[in-house]
């Protein structure tokens, strides 16, 4: 009877400790978009990399409060553009940058509430040079996913340059009308380019 009384704190343990053990951690689910963007990028399934993106949160912090002030239909556009021409014009530079990839390794994601920073080092074999990148990736949970927003290279976020290179000084000239024209006639030039 002792010996049974002294396993019960044991068993009870392992009852409850079952489910922890077969539930994905926390962890995972945060750098799961991030390595699912980049393998797609890689093997040129852009759409797949494209649903990883959390867009209405880029779209955000590209426009600020004109995001917020903007009609469903223009964010909307705004969205499906610059989704198309990130893809169609960032996607290939990736692709190139990854012939020689060797390795990837993702550093444990920083969590603050639904927002996330995970860390990667890409390590590329190229046969002059062999070279270490490092990347940072902004996370943010979207419902009950996690998306990947932004991504840093040398502490130089991408949306930054993007906004302060080309989506403000668009706006400034011409509001969502100029902004938006613009990118349809961007995206129309590169029309040969076809996203899988």
């Amino acid at each position: 009877m002792n010996a049974r009384i002294r396993t019960l704190p044991l068993l009870v343990a392992l009852t409850f400790a079952v489910p922890a053990l077969a539930a994905p951690k926390a962890s995972e689910a945060i750098t799961k978009p991030v390595k699912t963007v980049v393998q797609s990028v890689r093997y040129e399934k852009d759409l797949k990399a494209l649903e990883n993106l959390g867009s209405d949160q880029q779209g955000l912090f590209l426009l600020g409060d004109e995001w917020t002030k903007a009609t469903d239909a223009q964010r909307k556009e705004f969205t499906q553009l610059f989704q198309s021409l990130f893809a169609k014009i960032a996607f290939p530079k990736v692709r190139e940058n990854f012939k020689n990839l060797d390795s990837i390794t993702y550093d444990e994601p920083q969590v603050t509430g639904d927002k996330a920073l995970v860390g990667s080092t890409i390590f590329i074999n190229h046969p002059l040079k062999k070279q270490e990148m490092k990347l940072k990736y902004a996370v943010e949970k979207v419902g009950t996913n996690w998306k990947v927003v932004d991504v840093s290279v040398l502490g130089d976020s991408m949306l930054t340059g993007i906004r302060d290179d080309q989506v403000r000084p668009l706006f400034k000239e011409g509001g969502w009308d100029g902004l938006l024209g613009a990118m349809r006639k961007k995206n129309d030039e590169l029309g040969a380019v076809k996203l899988k």
